[in-house]
């Protein structure tokens, strides 16, 4: 799933490419793709974009009198591209906006299931809509995050992939962080000391802008993951092999000698099953 990294490299690469030139035709998109019907898009035609902006995981394109805002999440499987006049794209993507110089922004979707969404917005329609979201997580403040933590006990892979708590981070970058952190993901939160608080905060960052930088550069998940779907593969630290555990409807990758003392984690998943 694109995260605040990829999400943010993204928006980097289309900023000078969607301000460009005006929009000369918006659609068409998958009936599951689009999530708003009024404004219609046709409303983007003859319409300039002031350029591209992220909050958390969705990419946000403002018209240049700020009337109307094209929000894109991307969720698990969508991927979205800019393509110059006469470049090759697919054939029927998820969603295409045409640009008057012959480019085009499209977004596809792997997989059967279409979970990918766009919206057009107005302004106070769009602050509703991202108003239960969190702080930016690269942008956490220590302070905030401590608040965070002591706020409600959750386990902590949970707590960070939780957009209301933190915006930004979902299942890979929570591995990368914890294990960057040496903390164990069933760790409680409120159960933190000071220092491990500290150690989180200074994970988040990092990991977040190793994971930026690496997509900047075009690197692929291989090398961007250290612990993420690496199971069985030594810990790039300790050489221990990764392992994983189910939890949440999620699989969790850690280190059991960096993470959790050695102890392997139960499947919390299964463990429901057999009560």
């Amino acid at each position: 799933m694109p995260e605040l990294p990829e999400v943010e490299a993204w928006r980097r690469e289309l900023d000078p490419l969607v301000r460009a030139v005006p929009i000369e035709k918006a659609g068409p998109a998958h009936i599951a793709t689009l999530k708003t019907f009024d404004p219609p898009l046709s409303a983007l035609e003859g319409e300039g974009f002031l350029g591209a902006r992220r909050r958390a995981k969705r990419l946000l394109f403002p018209t240049d009198d700020e009337e109307l805002v094209l929000m894109v999440h991307l969720m698990s499987a969508g991927r979205i591209r800019y393509l110059r006049a006469g470049e090759k794209g697919p054939k029927t993507p998820a969603f295409r906006l045409r640009f008057t110089d012959g480019g085009e922004l499209v977004l596809t979707e792997g997989g059967p299931k279409k979970r990918a969404g766009v919206w057009l917005l107005r302004p106070d329609a769009l602050a509703a809509e991202l108003a239960h979201l969190g702080p930016e997580a690269d942008e956490l403040t220590l302070e905030q995050l401590t608040e965070i933590v002591h706020t409600e006990s959750r386990r902590l892979h949970a707590a960070l992939r939780d957009q209301r708590l933190i915006a930004g981070i979902g299942r890979a970058y929570a591995n990368e962080i914890l294990h960057a952190a040496k903390l164990s993901p069933y760790a409680l939160t409120t159960q933190l000391a000071e220092e491990q608080i500290a150690r989180l905060h200074a994970a988040i960052h990092s990991e977040l802008a190793r994971g930026l930088e690496l997509r900047l550069q075009g690197k692929k998940d291989a090398a961007v993951y250290r612990v993420h779907r690496k199971l069985d593969e030594p810990c790039h630290v300790c050489g221990t092999p990764i392992a994983q555990v189910d939890f949440e409807e999620h699989t969790i990758f850690y280190c059991p000698t960096c993470q959790t003392d050695g102890r392997v984690l139960k499947d919390r998943r299964m463990s429901r099953l057999l009560r």
